[in-house]
C-alpha cells in the first residue's frame, strides 16, 4: 500500500515538474520570438528611412563633389563663386527633383549664409547645422550631418537639416551645403509601420536626439533617449536588443531592438511591450497551470484520504476481504487521479516525453503521438529512446540516424546541459525540440510545431529585402549581394559585371495608361528579367523604373556581359499586353566590370550609371560599357551646368544661320537659326554638347526664348521671301507659356508670322500627348508654319501625320547620306516625299553634300535642301540670298 502511495506521489511530482519546465520554456521562446520580430521590424523601418533620405543626400553629395571639379580651392573662391545670383536658380532646380526638400542653403567655412533657395526669416538658423550653437550629429567629419529639429519662419513648421561639409580641390574645408526637411516627413516614415500590433518605433540620432516618436506608444517623453538605458551601449556595439523597464509607471517593460543605419547618424529602435509578447504564453500557462493544479489537488486529497483510510483499516483489524475491497476502491481513485493528470498532459499544445536515467520512456502525451504519427503501442512506458526513434523512422517523421541521435541526447543529459535544436520533417513541418535534463538522471523532451511561426518570420525577412511590387531584390539586398561579390573578388580574383538600366519614356506610359498600368509593366519587366539571368546572378529594382543586375562569371566577364546585355535588349523590348493595350518600350543599359571599373560598391554603380548616361546620349535602345573618359565627361557636364547659367547672363551665346535652298532655283528660301556657346576657355561649343544639359536643368526655357527673340529680330531685315526656321524643345511645350512667347517675339520684331517656321521632333507627340497637340494648334492659329524635324528616325509613326497638319517634313540626314549608294535609303526618301505630296506638305532634305544628291532629290520631287553644299552655319553677316551660279555648281560637281 505504501508503495502505491509513493508511486502515485512520484508520478504527480514528475508531471508537475515537467509542466513547470514546459511553461518556462514557452516563456523563453516567446521572448526570443519578440526579439526577432523587433529586430526585423527595425530593419524594415531602417530600409524605408534609407530610401527616404537617399534623394536628399544625393543633392548634398552632388554639390559637394562638383566644387573640386570647378577648380575651387580656397574658402574665398568658394564665397565669391556661390554668392552670385544664378546660384539661387540652381538651388531651385535641384529642389524640384526632391519634393521632400523644403529649403536648400549654402554656408561659408565660417558659417555665414551665402545662398538660400528661399528668403531666410529672422528666426531661422543663420549658421549651418553642425556649427557652433547648432547641434548636429554625424558619424564622421566628412559624413552626413543631421540637426535637431528647429523652427522655421512659420511657428507651425519644424525642420531637420541634413548637411555635408564641402572641401576644395586642395582638400581644405571651404563651406557647407544643407537641405531642410519637414519634421513631419520623418513622422510619415514612422506612421508607415506604426499600425503593427504591439510595436512602437523611435527614429533618433546616435547621440540620442529623437527625431520621430509617439510617446503614448514608446513611453519616452523627452527630447532624447534616457541616459539610464542600455541604448547607447547597444548603438556603440553596432546594434542589438535589450530589455527596458519603460519611461514611467504607466508603461511596462519593453523588448527593444536597435539598428544604427550604416554611413548615417540615424538609429532606428523598435520595441514591443513584454506584456504583449507574453500574452499568448500567459494564456497557455494559465490554462496548463490551472489544469495541473486542479489535478494535483485532487491527487493529494485522494492520497491523504487513502492514507487515513488505510490506517483505520489496519487499526481496526478488519477482515481481509473488507480490506481488499477498500484497497480496490482506493486504487480506482488513484487511477482517476492519473487519468486527470493524463488529461492535463494530453491537452497541452506541445508534445512532451519524459525519460528515466536508463533512457526509457515514462510519460508521453497524445500531442507527441499525433505530431509524429505514432501508435500507443510504440509509446508505451518502458520503451527505450532508441526504439522510439526507430518507430519514428518507420512512420516517416525522422530522417536521421537513430543511434547517432540517441548518443547525442545521452551526452547532453549526462552533462546536465539543455539541448535545443530545430528539425524539419519530411512533410515540410518544422519542429523545435528542447531536451532538459533532470537531477535524477532522466530528461524531459518538449516538442513544438513552429511551422507557421517560422514561415511568418521568413515572410517578414523576405519583405525587408525584396521589392514589394516586383518581388525581386530591393536596394538593401542588392547592396548585400554586391558586397558578397566584392568579397568573392578579393578571395578568388574573379570579377563580375554590374548592369543598370531603366525604361525609356516610362513616364509616358504612366501618363497615358495610368499608374496601375505602369505597375503592371514593371512586374512584367521583372519577370522577363528573371528569365534572362542565371541562378547565381542577382536582379534588383533600385528606383522607380530603374533595375540593376549583378552577373557572376568565372572567366572573361566582358564577353559574358556583352551576351547578357544583348539578351536583355532583345527580351525586354518585345511588346507587352497591358490592360488590352499593346505597349512597346525601350531600355538603355550601362555596364561596369569589376575590378577594372571599381573595387567598391558605390564606385562600380557610379561607373555603370555613367555608362547608362552614355547609352542614352547615343540614342537610347543600346548598351554601353564604362570608359574612363565618361567620368571626365560627367565632370564636364556638371561644370557646364554651373557655367550655363552665367553664360546666359554674360551673353556668351550667339546665333549662327544655315541656308535652306529651293532645289528648282538654287535660291535660299529659308534660313535655320542654330545656337552656339562661345565658352571663355573651351571656345565655340556646338549645341549637342550643352542643349541636353540645358533641357535637364530647365535653362532651355529662358535660352529658347532668347534664341527666338534674337532670331526674329535678325530675320525681320531679310528679303520677304526668306523664312526663318527655329528649333523648339519638348521641354518648352511643357512650360505653359510657349504660345505667349512666340506671339511676343513676332510682335516685338515685326516679323510676319507666315515667315516663321517652328521645328519640332517626334518626342513632342509621343504617347499622343493632347496637351502638346493643343499647343501646336494654338501656334498654328498665330499663322506660323509647324515643321516635323528628323522624320524617319527614333519612334517615327505615320500616326503623327494624322494627329496634326504639318506644313513641312524634314527628311533626316542619315537617309540622304546614302541616297546614291543604297537602294533602301532611296526607297525611303521617295516614299516620304510622295507621302508629303499626298498630304499637301513640303519636304526638306537635310545633310545634302553633293550635286548628285541634289539631282536625285529633284527627280524624286523634293522641294528644298539643306547642307554644307549650300553653306555651313555661320554669322548672319555671312548670309547671301542670291541664287548659286551654274559655274560654281559645275566646279562643286
Amino acid at each position: 500500500m505504501q508503495l502505491l502511495i509513493v508511486s502515485a506521489g512520484v508520478v504527480i511530482g514528475l508531471s508537475a515538474g515537467a509542466i513547470g519546465i514546459t511553461i518556462e520554456y514557452l516563456r523563453k521562446d516567446a521572448i526570443r520570438v519578440a526579439e526577432r520580430e523587433s529586430t526585423t521590424n527595425a530593419l524594415m523601418v531602417a530600409d524605408q528611412l534609407i530610401r527616404s533620405i537617399e534623394p536628399v543626400d544625393k543633392l548634398l553629395t552632388e554639390l559637394r563633389d562638383v566644387v573640386p571639379e570647378l577648380g575651387i580651392a580656397t574658402a574665398t573662391e568658394f564665397r565669391t563663386y556661390f554668392s552670385k545670383e544664378p546660384i539661387i536658380q540652381l538651388l531651385h532646380d535641384r529642389m524640384v527633383r526632391v519634393p521632400t526638400a523644403k529649403v536648400m542653403r549654402i554656408f561659408s567655412d565660417d558659417g555665414a549664409l551665402l545662398q538660400s533657395s528661399y528668403p531666410v526669416p529672422v528666426d531661422d538658423p543663420q549658421a549651418p547645422p553642425g556649427a557652433a550653437g547648432r547641434p548636429a550629429a554625424s558619424i564622421e567629419t566628412d559624413g552626413l550631418f543631421v540637426s535637431a529639429a528647429v523652427r522655421s519662419g512659420s511657428a507651425d513648421e519644424r525642420l531637420i537639416y541634413l548637411s555635408r561639409h564641402i572641401k576644395g580641390s586642395d582638400g581644405d574645408l571651404v563651406g557647407t551645403v544643407a537641405v531642410g526637411v519637414n519634421l513631419d516627413y520623418f513622422h510619415r516614415v514612422y506612421d508607415t509601420f506604426s499600425a503593427l500590433a504591439g510595436q512602437s518605433f523611435i527614429i533618433a540620432r546616435r547621440d540620442g536626439t529623437i527625431l520621430a516618436n509617439r510617446p503614448t506608444l514608446t513611453g519616452v517623453t523627452g527630447p532624447t533617449i534616457p541616459f539610464d538605458t542600455r541604448w547607447y551601449d547597444v548603438v556603440a556595439s553596432g546594434g542589438g536588443t535589450f530589455r527596458w523597464a519603460g519611461g514611467d509607471a504607466d508603461h511596462g517593460r519593453r523588448i527593444v531592438a536597435v539598428r544604427p543605419i550604416p554611413d548615417t547618424p540615424f538609429v532606428v529602435s523598435a520595441a514591443i511591450l513584454e506584456s504583449t509578447a507574453l500574452e499568448d504564453w500567459r494564456n497557455h500557462a494559465i490554462r496548463i497551470g490551472a489544469g495541473a493544479l486542479l489535478a494535483a489537488l485532487c491527487g493529494f486529497g485522494l492520497l491523504w484520504a487513502l492514507n487515513r483510510q488505510v490506517g483505520r483499516v489496519l487499526a481496526s483489524e478488519a477482515s481481509l476481504t473488507e480490506r481488499e475491497a477498500r484497497l480496490q476502491e482506493k486504487s480506482t481513485e488513484v487511477e482517476q487521479v492519473n487519468m486527470r493528470l493524463d488529461a492535463a498532459l494530453n491537452n497541452m499544445s506541445h508534445g512532451l516525453c519524459m525519460f528515466d536515467r536508463d533512457g526509457r520512456l515514462r510519460v508521453c502525451n497524445d500531442r507527441y503521438r499525433r505530431m509524429y504519427r505514432l501508435s500507443r503501442e510504440a509509446t508505451r512506458p518502458g520503451t527505450s529512446l532508441l526504439e522510439l526513434m526507430r518507430a519514428r523512422v518507420a512512420a516517416g517523421t525522422f530522417s536521421g540516424d537513430p543511434d547517432t541521435y540517441v548518443a547525442e541526447v545521452r551526452r547532453t543529459s549526462q552533462g546536465l546541459r539543455t539541448g535545443q535544436f530545430t528539425a524539419e520533417l519530411t512533410d515540410g513541418r518544422i519542429v523545435a525540440v528542447l531536451n532538459d535534463p533532470m537531477p535524477n538522471g532522466g530528461f524531459v523532451s518538449v516538442h513544438e510545431d513552429i511551422t507557421e511561426r517560422t514561415r511568418a518570420e521568413m515572410r517578414i525577412a523576405h519583405m525587408a529585402r525584396h521589392d514589394p511590387l516586383t518581388d525581386i531584390a530591393n536596394r538593401l539586398l542588392f547592396g548585400e549581394r554586391m558586397d558578397e561579390a566584392l568579397d568573392r573578388l578579393e578571395r578568388t580574383g574573379k570579377g563580375f559585371a554590374a548592369f543598370i538600366f531603366d525604361i525609356d519614356l516610362f513616364k509616358s506610359v504612366n501618363d497615358s495608361l495610368g499608374h496601375g498600368a505602369g505597375d503592371t509593366l514593371l512586374r512584367a519587366v521583372a519577370q522577363r528579367l528573371q528569365h534572362c539571368v542565371k541562378d547565381t546572378d542577382t536582379i534588383g529594382r533600385i528606383g522607380g523604373d530603374e533595375f540593376a543586375v549583378i552577373q557572376i562569371v568565372e572567366d572573361n566577364p566582358r564577353a559574358a556581359a556583352t551576351a547578357l546585355a544583348a539578351r536583355l535588349l532583345e527580351k525586354i523590348r518585345a511588346p507587352y499586353e497591358i490592360d488590352g493595350e499593346s505597349v512597346v518600350i525601350g531600355i538603355s543599359i550601362g555596364v561596369a566590370i569589376a575590378p577594372q571599373d571599381g573595387t567598391e560598391s558605390s564606385q562600380i554603380l557610379k561607373s555603370a550609371d555613367l555608362a547608362l548616361y552614355r547609352a542614352k546620349a547615343d540614342g537610347r535602345g543600346c548598351y554601353r560599357f564604362f570608359e574612363p573618359e565618361m567620368d571626365a565627361n560627367a565632370r564636364q557636364r556638371r561644370e557646364f551646368e554651373f557655367q550655363l547659367r552665367e553664360a546666359l547672363v554674360r551673353e556668351e551665346f550667339e546665333l549662327h544661320f544655315q541656308p535652306i535652298v529651293d532645289i528648282a532655283t538654287h535660291q535660299p528660301c529659308a534660313v535655320e537659326a542654330l545656337v552656339r556657346w562661345r565658352h571663355p576657355q573651351h571656345g565655340l561649343i556646338p549645341p549637342d554638347k550643352f542643349i541636353p544639359v540645358a533641357e535637364e536643368i530647365g535653362l532651355i526655357i529662358p535660352l529658347g526664348e532668347w534664341i527666338l527673340n534674337a532670331a526674329c529680330r535678325t530675320a525681320a531685315a531679310w528679303p520677304d521671301h526668306v523664312r526663318l526656321a527655329v528649333n523648339l524643345s519638348a521641354v518648352q511645350f511643357r512650360s505653359g507659356n510657349l504660345v505667349d512667347v512666340v506671339r511676343d517675339a513676332i510682335a516685338r520684331s515685326g516679323l510676319p508670322a507666315t515667315r516663321l517656321e517652328l521645328e519640332i521632333t517626334e518626342s513632342v507627340l509621343l504617347q499622343k500627348d493632347h496637351g502638346g497637340l493643343a499647343v501646336l494648334h494654338d501656334l498654328a492659329a498665330l499663322g506660323v508654319r509647324i515643321v516635323l524635324d528628323d522624320f524617319g528616325t527614333g519612334y517615327s509613326s505615320l500616326s503623327y501625320l494624322q494627329m496634326f497638319p504639318f506644313s513641312k517634313i524634314k527628311i533626316d540626314r542619315s537617309f540622304v547620306a546614302d541616297l546614291s549608294s543604297r537602294s533602301d535609303c532611296a526607297a525611303i526618301v521617295c516614299t516620304v516625299i510622295n507621302l508629303a505630296k499626298a498630304l499637301d506638305m513640303d519636304t526638306t532634305a537635310e545633310g545634302v553634300e553633293t550635286w548628285e544628291q541634289v539631282d536625285l532629290l529633284r527627280a524624286a520631287g523634293c522641294r528644298e535642301a539643306q547642307g554644307w553644299l549650300f553653306g555651313r552655319p555661320g554669322p548672319a553677316a555671312a548670309l547671301s540670298f542670291e541664287a548659286q551660279p551654274a559655274a560654281i555648281q559645275d566646279v562643286a560637281a
